[in-house]
Protein backbone atom coordinates (compact mmCIF):
# COMPACT_ATOMS: atom_id res chain seq x y z
CA UNK A 1 0.00 0.00 0.00
CA UNK A 2 2.61 2.36 0.97
CA UNK A 3 4.57 1.51 -2.34
CA UNK A 4 1.61 2.07 -4.26
CA UNK A 5 1.04 5.68 -2.52
CA UNK A 6 4.88 6.92 -3.22
CA UNK A 7 4.23 6.13 -6.84
CA UNK A 8 0.82 7.46 -7.24
CA UNK A 9 1.58 10.57 -6.02
CA UNK A 10 4.04 11.20 -8.41
CA UNK A 11 2.38 10.20 -11.39
CA UNK A 12 -0.66 12.21 -10.18
CA UNK A 13 1.62 15.01 -9.87
CA UNK A 14 3.40 14.35 -13.34
CA UNK A 15 -0.81 14.64 -15.21
CA UNK A 16 -1.72 17.09 -13.22
CA UNK A 17 1.78 19.11 -14.43
CA UNK A 18 0.82 18.27 -18.29
CA UNK A 19 -2.46 19.47 -18.47
CA UNK A 20 -2.63 22.16 -16.00
CA UNK A 21 1.69 22.88 -16.44
CA UNK A 22 1.09 26.88 -17.48
CA UNK A 23 -1.02 27.62 -14.90
CA UNK A 24 2.38 28.75 -13.16
CA UNK A 25 0.33 30.18 -9.80
CA UNK A 26 -1.16 26.84 -9.15
CA UNK A 27 2.16 25.05 -9.13
CA UNK A 28 3.32 28.17 -6.84
CA UNK A 29 0.75 27.90 -4.34
CA UNK A 30 0.84 23.91 -4.08
CA UNK A 31 4.89 24.07 -3.04
CA UNK A 32 3.91 26.90 -0.72
CA UNK A 33 1.40 24.76 0.90
CA UNK A 34 3.75 21.52 0.19
CA UNK A 35 6.38 23.67 2.43
CA UNK A 36 4.44 24.00 5.35
CA UNK A 37 3.10 20.18 5.69
CA UNK A 38 7.11 19.51 5.15
CA UNK A 39 8.35 22.19 7.82
CA UNK A 40 5.89 20.84 10.58
CA UNK A 41 6.86 16.83 9.59
CA UNK A 42 10.09 17.89 10.32
CA UNK A 43 9.74 19.64 13.24
CA UNK A 44 6.92 17.73 14.96
CA UNK A 45 8.39 14.24 13.80
CA UNK A 46 11.43 13.78 12.54
CA UNK A 47 13.62 15.82 14.62
CA UNK A 48 12.12 14.78 17.57
CA UNK A 49 12.64 11.17 17.05
CA UNK A 50 16.41 12.35 15.56
CA UNK A 51 17.36 14.05 19.39
CA UNK A 52 15.26 11.79 20.96
CA UNK A 53 17.60 8.51 20.23
CA UNK A 54 20.66 7.27 22.45
CA UNK A 55 22.84 8.97 19.52
CA UNK A 56 24.81 12.16 19.68
CA UNK A 57 26.06 14.58 17.76
CA UNK A 58 23.07 13.79 14.90
CA UNK A 59 22.92 17.82 14.45
CA UNK A 60 25.93 16.96 12.05
CA UNK A 61 23.89 14.56 9.82
CA UNK A 62 21.07 17.28 9.86
CA UNK A 63 23.52 19.59 8.63
CA UNK A 64 24.79 17.26 6.16
CA UNK A 65 21.14 16.68 5.10
CA UNK A 66 21.48 20.39 4.10
CA UNK A 67 24.83 20.55 2.78
CA UNK A 68 23.12 17.46 0.56
CA UNK A 69 20.64 19.22 -0.71
CA UNK A 70 22.13 22.04 -1.74
CA UNK A 71 24.79 19.65 -4.03
CA UNK A 72 21.53 18.28 -5.50
CA UNK A 73 20.30 21.27 -6.21
CA UNK A 74 23.56 22.38 -8.60
CA UNK A 75 22.01 18.63 -10.69
CA UNK A 76 18.45 19.85 -10.77
CA UNK A 77 18.83 23.55 -10.81
CA UNK A 78 16.61 24.38 -7.58
CA UNK A 79 13.52 22.46 -9.32
CA UNK A 80 12.41 21.10 -6.30
CA UNK A 81 11.19 24.95 -5.42
CA UNK A 82 10.49 25.36 -8.61
CA UNK A 83 12.83 27.27 -10.00
CA UNK A 84 12.84 25.52 -13.70
CA UNK A 85 11.00 28.68 -15.09
CA UNK A 86 13.80 31.19 -13.95
CA UNK A 87 16.46 29.03 -15.94
CA UNK A 88 16.98 28.39 -19.82
CA UNK A 89 15.56 25.29 -20.52
CA UNK A 90 19.32 24.19 -21.74
CA UNK A 91 20.24 24.96 -18.40
CA UNK A 92 18.67 21.29 -16.66
CA UNK A 93 20.24 18.38 -18.31
CA UNK A 94 18.09 15.64 -18.22
CA UNK A 95 20.34 13.36 -17.10
CA UNK A 96 21.27 15.69 -14.07
CA UNK A 97 18.20 16.28 -13.37
CA UNK A 98 17.50 12.13 -13.13
CA UNK A 99 20.00 11.43 -11.37
CA UNK A 100 19.60 14.49 -8.73
CA UNK A 101 16.12 14.10 -8.46
CA UNK A 102 16.48 10.36 -8.03
CA UNK A 103 19.15 10.48 -4.84
CA UNK A 104 17.01 12.71 -3.35
CA UNK A 105 13.68 10.73 -3.21
CA UNK A 106 15.60 7.16 -2.75
CA UNK A 107 16.84 8.90 0.60
CA UNK A 108 13.92 10.15 1.93
CA UNK A 109 12.43 6.41 1.11
CA UNK A 110 15.16 4.84 3.65
CA UNK A 111 13.29 6.05 7.10
CA UNK A 112 10.12 4.78 5.62
CA UNK A 113 11.68 0.49 6.35
CA UNK A 114 9.48 -1.23 7.88
CA UNK A 115 6.64 1.16 8.18
CA UNK A 116 3.32 0.01 7.66
CA UNK A 117 0.64 2.69 8.46
CA UNK A 118 -0.35 4.41 5.58
CA UNK A 119 -1.24 7.37 7.19
CA UNK A 120 2.06 7.92 9.02
CA UNK A 121 3.02 11.66 9.01
CA UNK A 122 6.21 11.01 7.47
CA UNK A 123 5.22 9.22 4.49
CA UNK A 124 2.15 11.78 4.03
CA UNK A 125 4.89 14.47 3.85
CA UNK A 126 6.54 12.93 1.06
CA UNK A 127 3.51 12.91 -0.26
CA UNK A 128 2.56 16.14 -0.37
CA UNK A 129 5.97 16.81 -1.04
CA UNK A 130 5.97 14.51 -4.35
CA UNK A 131 3.18 15.89 -5.77
CA UNK A 132 4.31 19.79 -6.57
CA UNK A 133 7.49 18.50 -7.46
CA UNK A 134 6.10 16.22 -9.53
CA UNK A 135 3.36 18.73 -11.23
CA UNK A 136 6.61 20.87 -12.18
CA UNK A 137 8.19 17.91 -13.62
CA UNK A 138 4.88 16.84 -15.38
CA UNK A 139 5.00 20.80 -16.74
CA UNK A 140 8.48 20.41 -17.37
CA UNK A 141 8.90 17.62 -19.82
CA UNK A 142 5.79 17.62 -21.61
CA UNK A 143 5.23 21.24 -21.93
CA UNK A 144 8.11 21.65 -24.22
CA UNK A 145 8.18 22.90 -27.76
CA UNK A 146 9.91 19.85 -28.56
CA UNK A 147 8.33 16.92 -29.36
CA UNK A 148 11.29 14.54 -29.46
CA UNK A 149 11.69 14.26 -25.40
CA UNK A 150 8.74 12.28 -24.51
CA UNK A 151 10.67 8.28 -24.15
CA UNK A 152 13.29 10.08 -21.95
CA UNK A 153 10.99 11.72 -20.42
CA UNK A 154 8.87 8.66 -18.92
CA UNK A 155 11.80 7.33 -17.99
CA UNK A 156 12.74 10.48 -15.85
CA UNK A 157 9.37 10.23 -14.32
CA UNK A 158 9.61 6.23 -13.93
CA UNK A 159 12.49 6.43 -12.53
CA UNK A 160 11.62 9.54 -9.73
CA UNK A 161 8.52 7.44 -9.22
CA UNK A 162 10.34 4.14 -8.22
CA UNK A 163 13.11 6.15 -5.81
CA UNK A 164 11.46 6.61 -2.59
CA UNK A 165 9.85 2.84 -2.99
CA UNK A 166 13.16 1.22 -3.51
CA UNK A 167 14.89 3.41 -0.78
CA UNK A 168 12.15 1.70 1.59
CA UNK A 169 13.03 -1.40 0.15
CA UNK A 170 16.68 -0.86 0.59
CA UNK A 171 16.25 0.42 3.99
CA UNK A 172 14.63 -3.20 5.35
CA UNK A 173 18.55 -4.66 4.68
CA UNK A 174 20.33 -1.86 6.66
CA UNK A 175 20.64 -1.81 10.50
CA UNK A 176 18.18 -0.64 12.14
CA UNK A 177 20.88 1.27 14.28
CA UNK A 178 20.99 3.39 11.21
CA UNK A 179 17.76 4.71 11.10
CA UNK A 180 18.34 8.11 13.59
CA UNK A 181 21.44 8.75 10.84
CA UNK A 182 19.29 8.43 7.82
CA UNK A 183 16.09 10.43 9.59
CA UNK A 184 18.95 13.45 10.36
CA UNK A 185 19.74 13.32 6.55
CA UNK A 186 15.98 13.78 5.61
CA UNK A 187 15.54 16.37 8.31
CA UNK A 188 18.16 18.16 7.10
CA UNK A 189 16.73 17.64 3.40
CA UNK A 190 13.32 18.78 4.31
CA UNK A 191 14.31 22.01 6.34
CA UNK A 192 16.42 23.35 3.55
CA UNK A 193 13.60 22.70 0.41
CA UNK A 194 10.45 24.32 3.30
CA UNK A 195 12.52 26.84 4.61
CA UNK A 196 13.77 27.84 0.90
CA UNK A 197 10.26 28.25 -0.34
CA UNK A 198 8.74 29.36 2.37
CA UNK A 199 11.31 32.48 3.13
CA UNK A 200 11.75 33.26 -0.03
CA UNK A 201 11.42 37.24 -0.57
CA UNK A 202 8.16 38.98 -1.52
CA UNK A 203 8.47 41.25 -4.79
CA UNK A 204 9.34 44.72 -2.71
CA UNK A 205 9.30 42.62 0.30
CA UNK A 206 5.97 43.43 1.01
CA UNK A 207 3.91 40.83 3.39
CA UNK A 208 2.15 38.63 0.79
CA UNK A 209 -1.04 37.47 2.93
CA UNK A 210 -2.12 34.48 0.49
CA UNK A 211 1.90 33.07 1.39
CA UNK A 212 1.29 33.46 4.51
CA UNK A 213 -2.18 31.65 4.65
CA UNK A 214 -1.19 28.85 2.54
CA UNK A 215 1.56 28.46 4.49
CA UNK A 216 -0.73 27.88 7.70
CA UNK A 217 -2.87 25.96 5.71
CA UNK A 218 0.05 23.43 5.42
CA UNK A 219 1.02 23.69 8.70
CA UNK A 220 -2.52 23.26 10.22
CA UNK A 221 -2.85 20.06 8.11
CA UNK A 222 0.34 18.71 9.07
CA UNK A 223 -0.40 19.16 12.56
CA UNK A 224 -3.77 17.45 12.44
CA UNK A 225 -2.02 14.36 11.40
CA UNK A 226 0.28 14.67 13.96
CA UNK A 227 -2.53 14.84 16.50
CA UNK A 228 -4.12 12.59 15.52
CA UNK A 229 -1.36 10.03 14.45
CA UNK A 230 -0.16 7.32 16.98
CA UNK A 231 3.49 7.86 18.10
CA UNK A 232 4.00 4.38 19.75
CA UNK A 233 6.06 3.17 16.89
CA UNK A 234 6.79 5.81 14.18
CA UNK A 235 10.25 5.11 12.29
CA UNK A 236 11.36 2.79 14.41
CA UNK A 237 12.11 -0.33 13.46
CA UNK A 238 10.43 -3.32 15.05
Amino acid sequence: MIYILLILSVVAGVLLGKYFGQKEKFSKNLLILSAGFLITICLNEVFPQVYTSDIGNLGIFVIAGVLLQMVLEALTKGFEHGHFHHHGESNILPMALMVGLFIHAFIEGIPLANETNPFSPYLMGIVFHNLPISFILGAFLFNRKSSKTSYPSILIVGLFALASPFGMLLGNYFNPAWQPYFLAIVGGIFLHISSVIIFESNKNHNIDWSKIGLVILGVSLALMMHLFHDHSHVGHHH
